[in-house]
């Protein structure tokens, strides 16, 4: 009797506590200043198209709102020996489309990630292979001991195996060559939300998972969520006011305050792990947009620290940004292990003197002309930075021609070397200096270098670069992160504008935090009870 009443009580709690879920449950529509890239989850490790993704697809580990590196497919992983990662997977996990989530898929999904066509091989880098122990055990091998292979996981997304081969979708999208395949448009995922439909740049819609294995441990309260992208920052901005929109993301920093103050609204705020940073061409003989003829300005340091030099962070801080960043003097955040507090001294004001003198040491008295390509859409007031900047470098006799576009079309002009100057921002999902390295400064081959774009080859860097992927004693690791950072700074190689400061606002009965990684896990959204 006593166990008949207890499970009775249950599941009138249970039926009480789905009624109070089902009456607080509703739509979401999100908005963003640009849409996902593709949906193909291997393809382009790019911030927005990244945060897409976590609502669909998982990978075997993810990071809490504290950065904390926790299980999502994975339960749990340890190392076997030196060279060997072996994860345990979550069991009883479906696909959408209903297919078992098993082993299989985890190899398949790392070997394709691997391809030269993705974009997320330099997570994989350093991976000799995956093996297959039993359905519910993969193991990661490497070419040597490897500290960062969990950390390195969280944007590596699963697929399913069965679904990929049914749909010729085995091979990742060439994105850089306009390449299109069934994963582009569909996805088929493990996440707490599923595809409905896909209108590039348009909308997307996506629909509760209510078989998701984690359902009891998130909210899980969104019923269906679609994403707008929505180019103008004005235009972002009245949708939400209007009540068209339920949560803006990239919220334009001249409406931040304006927000706050608007009745039932609410702002969250914080910094992000992500620097913007201009890049030049240091490799070529010659510069394809500049008026010099027969060398290439950018090959000497003295010109690149010139261009850095006559930024006034500190002027695009407070009139381009309304405060809504930190200067920077590096293109590692402060998250990142390995940055230091002095590589961000003294970053704001420009020093044009020395830059003209620069200039002038390196025969260029009367600078040059040179084409800046700079994303409109991507980060917050990308446009309105690169129209500043090229202001200031006018005062040391740059003649900039700058191109803005779409990050549609701009991130393949870097993707093929095909730019001399260029803005680009980075986030640091492994909050380790070794991404930054691998992705922006080893030579451009194999799995390393993928977003090089300035030409850089060091042979005696990429040695450094590599050896941190098989370094476990976090002294000498850190040692050398920090040799290799007292190489490339004085290089130039980069030059930093800052650190990007997020703002989220949405309507006052939701609350979203905001993470440094600038992703929303839309299924630990909770609404206000009534």
């Amino acid at each position: 009797m006593h166990w008949s009443m207890t499970r009775l009580t249950f599941a009138l709690g249970a039926a009480l506590a789905l009624s109070i879920t089902a009456a607080d449950a509703r739509p979401v529509k999100w908005a963003r200043g640009a849409d996902a890239l593709t949906l193909d989850p291997h393809s382009q490790n790019e911030g927005p198209t990244i945060a897409f993704s976590n609502q669909v697809y998982e990978a075997l580990t993810t990071r809490d709102n504290a950065n904390k590196l926790i299980p999502a497919l994975a339960v749990s992983w340890k190392l076997a020996d030196p060279t060997t990662w072996e994860f345990k997977l979550r069991q009883n996990v479906k696909f959408h489309n209903g297919d078992p989530f098993t082993a299989d898929d985890v190899v398949f999904s790392y070997n394709r990630a691997l391809q030269p066509t993705s974009d997320y091989k330099g997570y994989l880098a350093g991976v000799k292979e995956i093996v297959k122990v039993d359905d519910y055990t993969v193991q990661v091998k490497t070419t040597g001991p490897n500290p960062l292979v969990a950390d390195n996981l969280t944007s590596v997304f699963i697929m399913s195996k069965k679904w990929s081969e049914a749909n010729n979708t085995t091979k990742v999208q060439d994105f850089k060559n306009k390449e299109e395949n069934f994963a582009v448009r569909n996805a088929n995922g493990t996440g707490p939300f599923s595809l409905v439909s896909r209108e590039p740049d348009v909308k997307t819609v996506l629909k509760r998972n209510d078989a998701y294995w984690g359902r009891g441990e998130v909210p899980l309260e969104i019923t269906e969520l679609t994403l707008v992208p929505i180019k103008q920052d004005a235009t972002r901005v009245a949708a939400l006011l209007s009540g068209e929109m339920d949560v803006v993301q990239d919220v334009p920093v001249q409406d931040i305050e304006r927000l706050k103050n608007a009745p039932k609204m609410r702002v969250t705020e914080g910094p992000e792990n992500r620097t913007i940073f201009f890049g030049f061409d240091v490799g070529s003989p010659e510069l394809a947009s500049s008026d010099v003829k027969g060398k290439n300005p950018f090959k000497d340091v003295r010109v690149r620290e010139a261009v850095s030099l006559s930024l006034n962070r500190t002027a695009i801080q407070r009139v381009v940004m309304r405060g809504q960043a930190v200067p920077a003097g590096t293109i590692a955040p402060p998250f990142v292990n390995g940055y230091k507090k002095e590589f961000d001294a003294n970053a704001g004001a420009a020093d044009v003197a020395k830059a003209k003198s620069l200039m002038a040491a390196a025969g260029y008295p009367n600078g040059f002309s040179i084409s800046l390509h700079c994303p409109n859409d991507r980060y917050l007031n990308d446009e309105a930075i690169c129209q500043a900047a090229v202001g200031m470098m006018g005062q040391i006799g740059l003649k900039v021609n700058m191109i803005s576009q779409s990050k549609s079309l701009h991130f393949p002009v870097l993707q093929n070397v095909k730019s001399d100057f260029y803005m680009l921002g980075w986030g640091v999902p492994t909050y380790d200096s070794d991404y930054i390295f691998s992705f922006l400064y080893h030579t451009r081959e194999g799995t390393r270098g993928g977003w090089n774009a300035t030409r850089y080859s060091n042979p005696e860097v990429d040695k450094l670069i590599q050896s941190l992927s098989s370094e476990t004693d976090k002294p000498k690791r850190d040692a050398t992160i920090a040799q290799i950072w007292d190489k490339l700074r004085p290089e130039h190689l980069y030059a930093a504008i800052h650190h990007q400061m997020l703002a989220h606002a949405m309507k006052n009965d939701i609350e979203v935090p905001v993470r440094p990684d600038n992703i929303i896990f839309f299924k630990q959204v909770a609404f206000k009870k009534s």
